[in-house]
């Protein structure tokens, strides 16, 4: 694959701007064997193997990935929208390649797998694999979700028990169960979801008569969000990530 093509395909740009990076020198190629080494490349049609090649691009270490998988430690006040209302968008949190990888469709860069609120913090995985997309929001699946709650009145058996039995929503008469709930403090419950309804735990929280004060996202399947991944921060995720929310599917979705 040439070494143009390549950068095209991870988002650095047209293919005639990835071309001027390579002629300016600005991009240097790890070669196999030299790890800690990278060799600049000149010639925008040079030929590379892409799957496992890492390069630099302005100092930049970047590895190739034919599709990519990320996570990121959302912040308050941000919002899952690539054209936010009132909140910056959590788009902006991440480098320009990630935002501007080539698809097929009109929307360009990584997507949010579900989205968090505004005032929701944690866990939030992007992806340009419509695939995977599909398998983590669809409620088929369920994929458990963790959420860490801060709650304004303190917390009773009778409350948990409510969520774990089920709880009715206004918008659907059939009860709404969490999968597992537990009060690890006074006002800190974490509950377990497997679906995705709109403001579900604020709305379960407010039919056990309390009100969700503050929520995280701790977990997505069996991946934790790492404690030293601060707000704001992401980083990719590994084939070890992946195998841990979606088990044997991951294997459709090789991260190089």
């Amino acid at each position: 694959m040439q070494l143009q093509d390549i950068l095209y395909s991870q988002g650095f740009g047209t293919r005639r701007v990835c071309a001027g990076l390579i002629q300016q020198g600005l991009v240097q190629v790890y070669e196999p064997g030299q790890p800690a080494t990278p060799v600049r490349c000149l010639q925008a049609a040079a030929e590379f193997a892409a799957e496992g090649l890492r390069f630099q691009v302005q100092g930049v270490d970047w590895p190739y990935a034919g599709k990519a998988y990320l996570m990121l430690n959302k912040p308050p006040a941000t919002e899952c929208s690539q054209k936010p209302s009132t909140y910056p968008s959590i788009y902006t949190l991440l480098p320009s390649p990630l935002r501007l990888r080539p698809q097929k469709g009109a929307v360009q860069g990584v997507q949010a797998v579900g989205r968090l609120d505004q005032d929701t913090t944690g866990l939030l995985l992007l992806t340009d694999d419509g695939k995977f997309i599909h398998r983590m929001s669809s409620p088929r699946h369920h994929v458990a979700k963790v959420y860490e709650v801060t709650v304004k009145h303190p917390l009773d058996a009778r409350q948990v028990s409510q969520l774990l039995a089920g709880v009715v929503l206004d918008d659907d008469p059939r009860p709404v169960r969490a999968a597992a709930c537990e009060a690890v403090s006074e006002c800190h419950l974490r509950l377990t979801l497997t679906e995705g309804k709109y403001h579900q735990v604020k709305r379960m929280v407010a039919a056990v008569s309390n009100r969700v004060e503050a929520l995280h996202r701790s977990q997505i399947g069996g991946l934790r969000l790492p404690d030293d991944l601060a707000p704001g921060q992401w980083r990719w995720l590994s084939a070890a990530d992946l195998a841990s929310m979606v088990g044997t599917q991951a294997a459709v979705c090789s991260q190089a």
